[in-house]
């Protein structure tokens, strides 16, 4: 979103961290709302430690739930439009065609299940809320798959990925472009979207594309989930249906692939 700020003249953002305004803080949101009274409020701020949600299911449900509810219902108190991202992960995976925003939800693990909560109370204290789920998300910037198998590429000979689990990642920039189409919609409904990139793999297919286009020699093995087990359990199948959002905001969406072509130029260009 940053990157994208200075595109976008017309509107004054403002950024803040988790430790300038930490959503689970009534007493600072509140603060920060009267002095800001801002139009628009695009909360990237989540628990996303998947794996130790299992053994910190109170904070997980605490930043993914219950403060999502507070900030959807001081959204509304202020008339600011509340847009808010979640995940593919409220799915049990077991689905065989792609996930539509009104499928049945059924989240595997805690972080899943925090997640879904945030959504419920998001648009049960403010049905003006936008909720745009997405999946497999990577990027130049923070901590995510493509920059973890970059780093672990150029440490090891060797890689095993998980084969068996199949979804469409999603280029953080692609999103917020995305979001910002949402801010300049004067059509777009409360409710929930679905967005990723174009186009189906599995976590090893991905790791292979990062290796061919970021031009490393590491052999990359395909092994099952079996054969890596987490703390939590993962979906097997997270591809979202992103019919929805296409239509709504008249969207074309890049491929994966080409996405992460841009993002790997990104951070050539970074170093």
């Amino acid at each position: 979103m940053r990157q994208l700020a200075s595109g976008h003249s017309k509107y004054a953002f403002r950024f803040v961290t988790k430790e300038e305004l930490p959503i689970d803080d009534s007493q600072k949101l509140m603060a920060y709302f009267e002095n800001a009274t801002p139009t628009y409020c695009i909360n990237c701020g989540a628990y996303t430690a998947v794996d130790k949600a299992e053994s910190e299911k109170e904070k997980a449900f605490l930043i993914n739930g219950e403060a999502v509810g507070s900030l959807a219902s001081l959204c509304r108190e202020f008339n600011t439009r509340f847009i808010h991202i979640s995940t593919d992960y409220v799915f049990n995976g077991t689905a065989s065609s792609p996930y539509k925003e009104n499928d049945p939800v059924d989240p595997v693990n805690a972080y899943g299940a925090s997640k879904l909560r945030g959504e419920e109370l998001a648009m049960k204290n403010n049905p003006e809320s936008i909720i745009i789920r997405t999946s497999w998300v990577f990027s130049s910037f923070g901590n995510n798959f493509v920059k973890t198998m970059l780093r672990l590429m150029s440490e090891r000979d060797g890689l095993s990925v998980v084969n068996d689990q199949k979804g469409c990642p999603t280029y953080a920039a692609d999103l917020a472009r995305v979001i910002m189409k949402f801010v300049e919609s004067k059509e777009a409904k409360g409710g929930i979207y679905n967005y990723c990139n174009e186009g189906i793999t599995t976590w090893f297919d991905f790791a292979m594309a990062i290796k061919e286009m970021g031009g490393k020699e590491t052999i990359v093995s395909p092994i099952s989930t079996a054969q890596f087990p987490t703390p939590a359990k993962r979906p097997q199948y997270s591809v979202l249906d992103t019919s929805k959002i296409k239509n709504t905001l008249n969207l074309t969406i890049p491929n994966w692939k080409d996405a992460l072509g841009r993002c790997l130029n990104q951070l050539k260009n970074k170093n």
